[in-house]
């Protein structure tokens, strides 16, 4: 009696399943759209799409803007961000605007298949119905690309997508994102929405828990992005940092300030998406970050690093750096108050020297030449006595970074 319950059970799961995945794997089937706007929609259409930093993530190396293709490394495996371009067979050219609309905030593309949370509905969920019909518009006025993203590489049972149904009834609700930061002002509920919904700074800036779920009690405290860490961005670890609202939007705007220049998956959130927004829109962010009232930033407390960091540094790094850490324009950053050697966690400093960092454009013709790795030549005391110099001496942190962390860090 028992055997034949357990072989009921396991029927029944067989043609639950079965009845799934032909649910999840059924295509867009219905008419190509043809969308009418106007030229203002399109152009704000357009402005919004930058806004949500649609393009660092749906363009690949040396692919169509917007077309796909792009790999996400995530703890479960690489996803492959979808087309955008309204290609009939390999894009939204068959979405209407509803179906556009509930992709974005619901994570669900038609006719019925379940988007994994690497396309961040959990954060888009706040747009309105009249921004998210605006990007519509402006993606189908773009050129079809009929290009199909490769598969994702995600082993089972993290393959099947009908798994989104269960991790949605755990982690997915309508509930806005908490604040980051306390006010009120229209400057603020502007930077809010911009912040928490468009730009979705909360998904890289969140911890995540085992399934991948934002850990919202943790809200914008700092989130790994593999290799390097996106750092804690609340109010106190920014001004702890040494950022106020005035230096944010210029950098927001330039990926440049006196803190420092964007690097790794920063690097294209400036190039792609901030800098094209309105002085107005980044102060709003900024503002959003720190607050109406923010904190006082700290002031810089430099030591005296120690000996053996300080003549690594001197026969390594200061020809670019300079010897007194100053740096030079178009060449590299400052060293004296740099945000990275600020932070407490050291994990960004470490790759950094360990990995190196590629040439690196910003607007106004501005330029950061590559970063050569040290990997292969400099040992782990060699790098643990620098990264502790570095610290110290203009980081103000203290010199706590040991071999054994180079070591692990090491690729």
């Amino acid at each position: 009696m028992i055997k034949r319950i357990i072989l009921w059970l396991i029927a029944i799961a067989i043609v639950v399943w079965a009845v799934l995945y032909w649910y999840e794997s059924r295509k867009p089937d219905g008419p190509v759209q043809k969308v009418t706007a106007s030229a203002e929609e399109i152009e704000r259409g357009r402005y919004l799409t930058l806004a949500s930093d649609c393009a660092a993530c749906h363009t690949s190396a040396n692919g169509a803007p917007l077309a796909g293709g792009f790999p996400l490394d995530t703890p479960f495996g690489t996803i492959y961000s979808s087309n955008l371009t309204p290609s009939a067979d390999y894009g939204i050219g068959r979405w209407t605007k509803e179906e556009f609309h509930k992709a974005l905030t619901e994570g669900i593309s038609p006719p019925s298949k379940n988007l994994y949370p690497a396309m961040p509905y959990t954060s888009y969920k706040g747009m309105t119905r009249s921004d998210s019909d605006a990007i519509y518009s402006y993606l189908m006025s773009r050129p079809a690309v009929d290009v199909a993203p490769p598969e994702n590489s995600l082993p089972f049972p993290l393959n099947q997508r009908m798994a989104m149904i269960g991790w949605n009834l755990l982690f997915f609700n309508d509930k806005p994102l908490p604040n980051s930061s306390q006010g009120s002002s229209p400057e603020w509920v502007r930077g809010k929405y911009l912040v928490n919904v468009l730009e979705h700074c909360a998904e890289c800036h969140t911890p995540r828990g085992i399934f991948g779920e934002m850990e919202l009690d943790k809200y914008m405290k700092g989130g790994s992005l593999g290799r390097f860490t996106a750092p804690d961005i609340t109010p106190e670890a920014l001004a702890a940092r040494g950022w106020n609202k005035e230096d944010l939007q210029q950098f927001f705007m330039t990926g440049l300030a006196p803190q420092g220049s964007a690097y790794s998956d920063m690097h294209p959130v400036i190039y792609l998406s901030s800098q094209h927004l309105t002085p107005e829109d980044n102060k709003a962010i900024a503002t959003y970050l720190m607050g109406d009232n923010p904190p006082a930033t700290l002031p810089l407390e430099m030591g005296e690093g120690n000996p053996q960091g300080k003549q690594v540094y001197l026969e390594t790094c200061s020809g670019c750096h300079s010897y007194d850490g100053s740096g030079k324009p178009n060449v590299s950053v400052a060293m004296k108050g740099n945000s990275t050697l600020r932070d407490v966690d050291s994990t960004n400093l470490i790759n950094a020297i360990l990995d190196g960092l590629p040439e690196q454009p910003f607007p106004n013709n501005q330029n950061m030449q590559s970063m050569p790795g040290f990997a292969d030549k400099l040992d782990d005391q060699q790098i643990a006595n620098l990264v502790n110099f570095l610290r110290v001496q203009w980081g103000g942190q203290p010199a706590d970074v040991t071999p054994e962390q180079i070591k692990a860090l090491r690729q």
